[in-house]
């Protein structure tokens, strides 16, 4: 893709048309901002140095090989070239980002517990309401540190373990952690990657015991609240042989006139015959950039079924990865992204076929309204050993006006003649037809322009579970009303 075609634009805060009223669907559940107050928040200074990352590793009681990873990550990080794939990140100086920031209570397991300010957060976005009607677990981070966690008594009498990474790293987990932290996501994959291994903070560690499913969704939730700052959650999942897990991730932040961060790593690992639901509602605000990096690995009979709804972020580099290292694994990517004006989102997913008779779906649905510009850009990669393999990419893109923008990049790298690979991409408009139609029966052309939309993101919706459904269809209805 040319950076020819594609012009990067200072973020506009001139106007707030997102904070209007839309139908009852209110934008300020995410885009309210806590005062940040020095007596209640550690912040450190903006910039990348040394000096920074040995604070870092400091506050959080790093055990010395952490240490010297979070350095050698620093060195990569300085020695690597910007990304150059996708849209140009100008906008974004590590001179103006501060990489820690964190509540100076500490994190708790009862919600009473959690300051009133942070509490009031999390109120707002239906953290408390979330756990007490579906959920096993949950995990809430409020910039860099979780401040809330808590799993069910029946989840932890299973063997399941679910808690923050910084418990595992320095607990009875030390040794898994260190056997599989950034194995999947090496530093030297490219430079935001590099940039996380040297300042991550917050973040789940999940171990599922061989033969355990469990019937509820586990969740962790991120808020980034401070201006000018970034986000570096680490997601480590082990599910282990012949047992199940879904995972469900949330992220929203408020909206500011200055560039946020956001550069998390989530690592999954299912073993044999194993299966693992990840599913992820981002709703990062219009002025993030969001360069996260998502890795799974299957080994003989495993499954990865990744669920994607991407919103918001001013700019995104996103491409959930499966590595279907053993015989028979499988992996299904379901994805929708909404890029509205003044975002540059490329998004996609990979997928590198290693054993034998695998298989990969990879199903993506792109929106694209008031200039948006949305880039689809997948690989498949499909290696010599990897024979049987079957692949199949079904992409298709809606433009909403005549001034967005959406491109295709498909990659297929086939090593082996006995595989079964397909490619399908589709791109269209609102069917005029459609609307007239609808609104024959009652309902306003804005509305009728939402339900058309929203059916056209079905595929990740019906995936979710319910209230995770639903506030989905409320962000597609925000993006389609709000400018």
């Amino acid at each position: 893709m040319s950076n020819d075609y594609i012009k990067d634009k200072p973020i506009d805060v001139s106007t707030d048309t997102d904070r209007i009223l839309l139908d009852g669907v209110e934008r300020e559940l995410y885009d309210f901002v806590d005062e940040e107050r020095e007596e209640d928040f550690y912040r450190i200074n903006e910039g990348l140095t040394e000096e920074i990352v040995r604070k870092i590793s400091e506050e959080k009681h790093d055990p010395d090989w952490m240490l010297e990873f979070r350095l050698k990550s620093l060195k990569i990080y300085n020695e690597l070239e910007m990304p150059d794939w996708g849209p140009p990140i100008d906008g974004l100086n590590m001179d103006n980002i501060a990489t820690y920031v964190r509540s100076k209570s500490n994190m708790v397991n009862s919600w009473d517990e959690v300051p009133e300010d942070i509490k009031n957060a999390f109120d707002k976005l239906g953290i408390p309401q979330a756990e007490r009607e579906s959920l096993a677990g949950v995990g809430a981070q409020y910039d860099s540190e979780l401040v809330y966690h808590n799993v069910r008594k029946d989840v932890e009498e299973s063997g399941v373990v679910y808690t923050d990474m910084e418990s595992a790293l320095t607990g009875e987990y030390s040794e898994m952690v260190h056997e599989h932290f950034m194995k999947l996501v090496p530093p030297t994959d490219h430079k935001f990657a590099a940039l996380h291994g040297a300042v991550w903070s917050g973040g789940s560690f999940v171990y599922v015991p061989p033969g355990v499913h469990l019937e509820i969704p586990l969740q962790s939730y991120f808020r980034l609240n401070a201006r000018g700052a970034g986000q570096f959650e680490h997601t480590l999942i082990i599910v282990d042989e012949g047992a199940d897990l879904h995972f469900i991730e949330g992220c929203s932040a408020p909206k500011y006139n200055t560039a946020n961060l956001h550069a998390g790593c989530v690592e999954l690992y299912i073993r044999k015959n194993a299966r693992l639901r990840y599913s992820t509602i981002e709703n990062w605000s219009k002025n993030m950039y969001n360069l996260n990096t998502k890795r799974a690995i299957c080994e003989e009979g495993g499954i990865i079924e990744w669920v994607s709804g991407s919103f918001g972020s001013h700019e995104s580099y996103l491409y959930p990865t499966s590595v279907l290292k053993g015989d028979r694994s499988h992996s299904e990517f379901t994805g929708v992204t909404f890029a509205g004006k003044g975002q540059n989102l490329d998004t996609g997913a990979k997928v590198i076929h290693i054993g034998k008779n695998t298989s990969s779906f990879i199903d993506t649905k792109s929106i694209c309204k008031s200039g948006g510009i949305s880039t689809y850009r997948s690989s498949v990669v499909i290696t010599k050993s990897a024979e049987g393999a079957k692949a199949s990419v079904n992409c298709g893109s809606l433009m909403l006006d005549n001034i967005s923008r959406s491109d295709t990049i498909p990659a297929v790298d086939v090593r082996t003649d006995k595989a079964d690979v397909g490619h399908e991409a589709k791109i269209g408009r609102i069917s005029d037809e459609a609307v007239f139609y609808l609104m024959s029966r009652g309902i306003s052309e804005a509305e009728a322009r939402a339900m058309i939309v929203s059916g056209f993101a079905n595929p990740v919706s019906k995936e979710l579970p319910l209230e995770y459904a639903a506030e989905m269809n409320n962000l597609i209805k925000l993006e389609m009303e709000g400018g």
